[in-house]
């Protein structure tokens, strides 16, 4: 287990919240909530068969006889009244097991929701955003992942963020300037320290040029205008970000460059690419996707993730819980 992931499951226990899993007929769910029940996380809502899913400590729901369906419902559709949502469509809503999760986390009876093993971020987001909304003062959802490599200099102990992994495909320098704000806020959050930012480009202050260089030297302007107190440069190099000796060839003067702790990547492909190479070649622990901008924790897992993957992703939602609380 790696220090980062030790960390959060003790916060985890200092304060328990209750984190709804949607997906009770995945064995994964099964075997996750056995050990998180095991070791204290969190109390757990399994939503799915009772009579299908025996889990001693977890409250186990089915959102089709649910007690609280209709109520849940005819709050959706109040919530929802304006975009044209009718009592019918929100009754059958609620027959959905990540809808009345996400009602559960918006009336107060869970703190968080974790899902995605056998649904696409899609399924998992919509609801969120249809119901909880963006936080405030955020104006973009974007997510990231907590990438832990052993026997590593760069970051704190080897624990780095990398962003956005998962939703924003060709994020502009408005969006970029976003991603990198909220990651901010998601470092100080879970590592408790101030962060330096890295915005990712093929080029170092200025030795290439091209609009894509030009977007991310932007997107640096925004968050420097945005949050003057943030630590941020771009564009750099990934060499240029982590590495000293390359920082004081290519960015002598940048107080970020050869230290950075959060990598925003240019667009998906970049950082999709970039943790996965990470995690099968550097034998690193990645543990997300983590949403951050939504107004309530709810997180998105990866349909390859495994048991542990879900263990560990119930963790740090908690502990987000806890912050949001």
């Amino acid at each position: 287990m790696s220090d980062f992931l030790e960390r959060m499951k003790e916060h985890a226990k200092s304060e328990k919240m209750t984190i709804v899993l949607p997906e009770g007929e995945d064995r994964r769910t099964i075997d996750a909530a056995r050990q998180i029940v095991a070791e204290d996380l969190a109390d757990l809502v399994i939503l799915g068969d009772p009579d299908a899913i025996h889990v001693d400590g977890v409250t186990v729901i089915d959102p089709k006889s649910a007690e609280k369906h209709d109520a849940y419902a005819q709050e959706l559709q109040r919530l929802r009244e304006k975009k044209g949502m009718t009592i019918e469509q929100a009754l059958e809503l609620m027959d959905d097991a990540t809808y009345f999760g996400t009602m559960m986390v918006k009336m107060g009876d869970a703190d968080g929701l974790v899902s995605g093993a056998c649904h696409s971020t899609a399924n998992t987001l919509r609801p969120a955003l249809q119901i909880l909304k963006t936080a405030p003062g955020t104006k973009l959802v974007s997510s990231f992942m907590v990438m832990c490599v052993p026997d590593c200099p760069h970051g704190q102990d080897g624990t780095l963020i990398f962003a956005d992994i998962g939703l924003n495909e060709y994020p502009d320098a408005e969006a970029l300037s976003e991603i990198a704000i909220s990651s901010h806020a998601s470092w100080k959050a879970l590592m408790g320290t101030e962060p330096k930012i890295a915005m990712l480009s093929y080029s170092s202050h200025g030795s290439a040029s091209s609009d894509h260089v030009d977007k991310v030297a932007e997107a640096t302007k925004l968050v420097h205008e945005k949050r003057p107190d943030i630590l941020c440069d771009g564009e750099l190099q990934l060499d240029a970000a982590l590495i000293d000796e390359v920082a004081c060839l290519k960015a002598p003067e940048s107080e970020v460059a050869g230290d950075a702790d959060i990598l925003i990547f240019p667009n998906l492909d970049a950082g999709n690419i970039g943790y996965k190479l990470v995690e099968r070649l550097g034998d690193a622990q990645a543990y997300g996707p983590i949403l951050q901008g939504i107004a309530r924790p709810v997180n998105d897992l990866s349909r390859g993730c495994s048991a542990d993957d879900i263990v560990a992703v119930v963790a740090i939602t908690a502990v987000q819980a806890q912050l949001t609380a």
